[in-house]
């Protein structure tokens, strides 16, 4: 029995140690470099793939990731309920279609503030689920400080008052570490969990500002390796995103930092 129980644990911590990383966009130069360009830095440090902020240039983007083996891990759109006419982003559709089939999430923000904001935001949701499952495609709402949708809390209530099934959640650490919330781990990672499509990482200081709560995986005092076991522990075996938002330095070598340390956890 002790033989079997070692080889079960082996085998679980060999998977861990071959899962892949993705990075966002912003940190392989997004809006500096041309998609192709972006994708072969991310395949020559280590990641499997792009999380990419947008709906343009979709086409080139997946031909870029194909090209190298390399997956698109999702698009990062959303909608600000103080417009007057709340809507998502009009190349939305096009884009669907062409990731039709490419498992990449459609992750949501919800921005803006406006009495009855859920009862705004919900249609707008459910128009973009309904256009995600044609293409066999999930939607994940993402938490964004200051935003309607700001915590794990928000995405959670909003993504039940949808009613859509291929609706999910973006675990998103710096955001949620900038909500305050992390006395509460252990009660967030248990009501978020089976509705968390991926989980969004990087190096961080528990508190201060965003040059604090987001730096490279090697830096910080946030024990992000505990954070990612936890998970883990708990059966979590979707995909984790690099967050990279304004970090300062080479853009080379931060991803190959980070890369390092994402294989030592």
């Amino acid at each position: 029995m002790n033989g079997i129980w070692v080889l079960f644990t082996a085998a679980l911590l060999a998977s861990a140690a071959d899962a892949p990383l993705y990075v966002f966009d912003n940190g392989v130069g997004r809006g500096e470099l041309p998609v192709e360009a972006q994708v072969e830095l991310a395949r020559r440090s280590g990641y499997a793939g792009i999380f990419y902020s947008g709906t343009q240039q979709i086409p080139e983007l997946l031909a870029a990731h194909r090209e190298r083996g390399m997956r698109v891990l999702g698009i990062y759109t959303g909608m600000n309920i103080a417009d007057p006419e709340p809507g998502f982003d009009p190349g939305l559709p096009e884009a669907i279609r062409h990731l039709r089939g490419t498992g990449a999430l459609i992750t949501f923000t919800v921005n803006g503030k406006a009495a009855d904001g859920d009862g705004r935001a919900i249609p707008v949701i459910r128009q973009v689920a309904d256009l995600a499952a044609e293409a066999g495609l999930e939607v994940a709402l993402y938490p964004h400080h200051g935003f309607h949708v700001a915590r794990i809390e928000d995405a959670l209530r909003v993504r039940e008052k949808t009613g859509r099934p291929n609706v999910g959640i973006v675990f998103n650490l710096c955001h949620w570490l900038r909500s305050g919330d992390a006395a509460n781990l252990e009660a967030r990672l248990r009501e978020a969990l089976p509705y968390t499509r991926m989980l969004s990482i990087n190096g961080a200081d528990p508190e201060g500002g965003w040059d604090r709560l987001i730096q490279p995986l090697d830096r910080g005092t946030y024990d992000v390796c505990a954070f990612l076991r936890k998970w883990w522990a708990l059966g979590y075996r979707g995909p984790v995103g690099l967050q990279c938002y304004n970090v300062p330095g080479g853009r080379e070598e931060n991803l190959r930092r980070s890369m390092k340390a994402w294989r030592r956890f």
